[in-house]
Order: structure tokens, then sequence, then C-alpha cells
């Protein structure tokens, strides 16, 4: 079965750190892809997803987005299969539910409809 993981999310005050992590589990693509994390906000009827931090296939080109640069930062381990996003700093809006993704051809600025792989999401909230 071919699926996404991920594990890590809970509640934090503004200010704390937490460590999402992501195990892919089957092979996604015949070629490299990238993978990343997007958010989802709390309560959003239409379910608004934004990008937040996207590696690329050679594992050294990232993309975050602007809100959290500086204090996320995204790794990826090919040999466990695993997508790890370490944040510090969180603060309030970063609050929302947290989805790995991956995809084959990703742009720059990744877009939603660039993966075709969504985990279940993990959810993050981060009190005042």
């Amino acid at each position: 079965q071919v699926k996404l993981v991920e594990s890590g999310g809970g509640s934090v005050q503004a200010g704390g750190s937490l460590r999402l992590s992501c195990a892919s589990i089957g092979s996604f693509y015949s070629s490299p892809y990238s993978m990343g994390w997007f958010r989802e906000e709390l309560g959003s009827e239409r379910k608004l997803r934004h990008a937040v931090a996207v590696i690329y296939p050679d594992n050294v080109r990232t993309w975050y987005a602007d809100s959290v640069k500086g204090r996320f930062t995204i790794s990826r381990d090919t040999a466990a299969d695993t997508l790890s996003l370490q944040m510090e700093d969180l603060k309030p809006g970063d609050s929302g539910i947290y989805y790995c993704v991956a995809g084959p051809i990703v742009g720059r600025p990744p877009q939603e409809g660039d993966f075709g792989r969504w985990g279940q999401g993990t959810q993050v909230t981060v009190f005042p």
C-alpha cells in the first residue's frame, strides 16, 4: 500500500518548537520526486491549503513560504524514506493541519496541484 504517514503534531505555546515527520510507504513515482509540507487553515470551510516548505529531488534545493523562512527547516532522508519539518519559534498563525506531500514535477513556487500524493495530516496548534 502506497501512502504517506505524518506524525509529530501537537499543541505548544507561541515561541515553542515542534518536529513533524513523514514516513513514505511504498513506491510513488518511477522518477525522483519532490516532497513537502502544506498547511490547511483550521476551521476553513474551503479547506485553504498553503505550501509551507518543499525539498526538491536533489535534496539540496528547498523552498519556504516567506512566513516561515528562518524558523522552519525541511529535511529528507532518502535512505530511510522519511521527511521532516523542524519548526522553531512557532506563532499562532502557524496553526493548522499539516500535510506531507509528494510530487514528480514541482514548480517554484510550488502549487497544490503539483502534488499527487498526500498524507492524512497532523494537527498543529500554537497558543498565544
